[in-house]
């Protein structure tokens, strides 16, 4: 008989949590890129640019908890042609991960798109800035991109994938809308 009422019980817990998340995952400030820059060194096209995310203060709790952060950024390069399809030059992959080191109280930032470089800072904030930045990326070599010719850049970034541990996260799929991203950003350039 008590097993019926337990039943209840869990159930009304589970439909107060699946409100509660839901309401956290309410979209407080759109997640965009700014300050974006393309320009050229004597090799090689390079992309510069930062995404803005308000959401710090959940993003820093879930990294104390021992959940590193892994933001996804996504770039694609065609060049564009009147009355023919445009062609893709470029589609590129990368990431960002910042972990939180409890014992030794800092901050370590992974750069895959340099090399895979390993960075450590002090706060929480000089972390999350570098982990906003694309600074420098090489996105082709010059001598790839004919002159006179249109081209455009598309980029995407996807931020703070909440995840939980032990596959959890097929028992409790709501967990999934914390998941943010930008818009596919496009800048449209003449080399």
């Amino acid at each position: 008989m008590r097993h019926p009422f337990l039943f209840i019980l869990l159930f009304l817990f589970l439909l107060t949590s699946i409100t509660g998340f839901a309401a956290l995952a309410a979209p407080e400030q759109e997640v965009q890129f700014k300050d974006i820059t393309i320009t050229t060194s004597n090799t090689h096209l390079l992309l510069f640019g930062i995404v803005k995310n308000d959401k710090n203060n959940d993003m820093e709790q879930a990294l104390h908890s021992g959940i590193p952060m892994r933001f996804n950024f996504y770039i694609e390069l065609f060049r564009t042609r009147e009355n023919w399809p445009d062609e893709e030059l470029i589609s590129m992959e990368f990431t960002h991960t910042l972990k939180y080191d409890t014992l030794k109280e800092h901050y370590q930032v992974d750069l895959e798109e340099q090399k895979k470089k390993t960075s450590t800072y002090h706060t929480f904030q000089e972390a999350l800035q570098v982990m906003n930045e694309i600074n420098g990326l090489r996105v082709i070599e010059l001598n790839k991109l004919l002159p006179d010719s249109s081209y455009e850049l598309r980029m995407k970034a996807v931020l703070y994938k909440k995840t939980l541990p032990m596959n959890l996260h097929y028992v409790v799929p709501f967990v999934s809308l914390w998941d943010m991203e930008t818009d596919w950003h496009t800048i449209e350039f003449t080399y």
